[in-house]
């Protein structure tokens, strides 16, 4: 246990944020330095608050199983070597979760039943940046070869976690991915003031010196490289594409210039953000901007629409707004649904719960001009008499995702999916097509950063066990895990 009284000495302290006014004039982290660096003056302090309870709660919040009251103590004794050895254990990219996981590690904190949780999340971006800057993160090359090949497809975080497990293991993996740079989601999807791309960059450049080769700008099952030369090529499969479709919203006047997807909006906005350029780009400037969709794709367009300066923004949520604290129907340690304030949200935009969205409303040029809404009530029925149109110019459908993309390499694989659309997978990961793997949202459903990760780890260690028969890799889930819930 770090200190025995300091869960009651101290209380929960996070870091400042920039100055909203300073920081939505550009795209850089919201915090001054990186979150990393501006928790240092707090974090030893807030890693003792840690009880290192007899039954940490914490590691069944975090389906990567994270160490969570080792590196706690090690942090408060000021071992930083000893806290990120412990750290990346369990956990390949902590500057990644430690910058865009929710942390259900923390609702399952012990010290939350009666108090705030230890700051579980912080204190691991403080270890992993820390860590970055001493140089003690470096390449973990194999010592052998095993002679055996792994494709992956995808290089979101499912596919980045399964392929540096097995390039450790000793196989030679490559990683395949259509867009013209490695990273998935985490290089097009998340926005820079949420998390700067130097940080994936580093980790890729830490990964090709291991071994791992990437091929990007390759669309499996083009012509380029078609899905039987894939399968010709390696041993074994490794799918990690994602849940890429998105959400639609069949009503009156989605045909209208100016409804786009939230994933046709962000991977365009954040090319422009790092200084590419970007043809007929969606743009919020002036404009009217309305989000459909209250989770973190709605806030990543929120906070992307205010450093365009929209003229107003609006963010809708079918669902009445949540309670400040843990609802009676969701105790301890589930993961609770509460009103929460991301660092978009803080910068502006208004947000209305419990309304539903009937039409779309176009002018002479068949262009979106307003939305007509209506409130609903718990049962999702609109209530008579609130029906109401608000301004849009810009529609974002930010609703979710529905599965993977099946036309092309899915289905030339011939892999069956199950009935929520997702490729189907047995309990070690394996599709129905003997040699092929599925991990993270491809096989799971639409999910977070931890559990991609947690799954890439998991069916590396079943690849592993596939090409030799047996394997030393950590297996932190199988692809059953669901969250803790009622």
């Amino acid at each position: 246990m770090a200190d025995p009284k300091g869960f009651l000495k101290n209380g929960r302290e996070v870091a400042a944020r920039r100055p909203v006014d300073e920081r939505v004039h550009d795209w850089e982290e919201v915090y001054p330095d990186g979150v990393g660096r501006a928790l240092l003056p707090i974090i030893s302090t807030q890693a003792g608050r840690c009880m290192d309870c007899g039954i940490p709660f914490c590691h069944q919040g975090c389906p990567l199983g994270n160490l969570i009251p080792e590196w706690n103590d090690l942090v408060w004794r000021d071992d930083w070597d000893g806290a990120i050895e412990r750290l990346h254990a369990t956990n390949n990219f902590p500057e990644f979760t430690g910058r865009l996981c929710p942390a259900p590690c923390e609702p399952a904190c012990v010290l939350g039943i009666n108090q705030d949780p230890v700051t579980i999340k912080n204190v691991e971006v403080s270890i992993i940046d820390r860590a970055w800057q001493s140089g003690a993160v470096r390449p973990q090359p194999p010592e052998w070869l095993s002679g055996r090949t792994v494709a992956v497809v995808g290089s979101g975080p499912a596919g980045l976690a399964a392929a540096q497990q097995l390039t450790r293991a000793g196989h030679t993996v490559a990683v395949y991915e259509r867009a013209d740079k490695i990273g998935g989601l985490l290089r097009y999807g998340i926005p820079e003031f949420k998390m700067e791309k130097q940080h994936l960059d580093r980790r890729l450049d830490q990964m090709r010196r291991e071994g791992t080769v990437f091929r990007a700008g390759v669309d499996v099952g083009s012509d380029r490289l078609t899905t039987q030369a894939l399968r010709d090529r390696y041993d074994a499969i490794v799918l990690a594409v994602g849940s890429t479709v998105g959400r639609e919203l069949p009503i009156d006047g989605r045909d209208l210039d100016g409804i786009h997807q939230a994933m046709d909006y962000l991977p365009q906005s954040n090319r422009a953000s790092l200084g590419q350029e970007v043809e007929d780009q969606v743009r919020a400037d002036g404009k009217h901007v309305v989000i459909i969709g209250g989770g973190d794709t709605g806030a990543d367009c929120l906070g992307t629409a205010i450093r365009q300066q929209a003229a107003s923004i609006t963010q809708l949520e079918i669902m009445a707004r949540p309670p400040e604290d843990r609802p009676a129907g969701q105790p301890w340690p589930t993961y609770p649904m509460t009103f929460r304030v991301s660092s978009a949200h803080e910068e502006g935009g208004d947000r209305i719960y419990a309304a539903s969205t009937q039409e779309f409303l176009g002018d002479d040029q068949g262009r979106v001009r307003a939305l007509r809404l209506v409130d609903v009530d718990q049962d999702f029925q609109p209530v008579e008499g609130t029906e109401r149109e608000i301004p849009a110019e810009l529609v974002l459908l930010a609703m979710g995702f529905t599965g993977p993309e099946q036309p092309g390499l899915v289905e030339e694989l011939g892999v069956e999916l199950d009935e929520r659309g997702n490729i189907r997978r047995d309990g070690d990961y394996a599709s129905t097509v003997d040699g092929v793997f599925v991990a993270g949202d491809a096989g799971r459903g639409q999910s977070l950063i931890v559990w991609a990760i947690a799954e890439g780890r998991a069916a590396a260690a079943a690849v592993d066990r596939y090409l030799t028969g047996s394997t030393n890799l950590p297996a932190p889930i199988p692809p059953t895990e669901r969250p803790i819930s009622v």
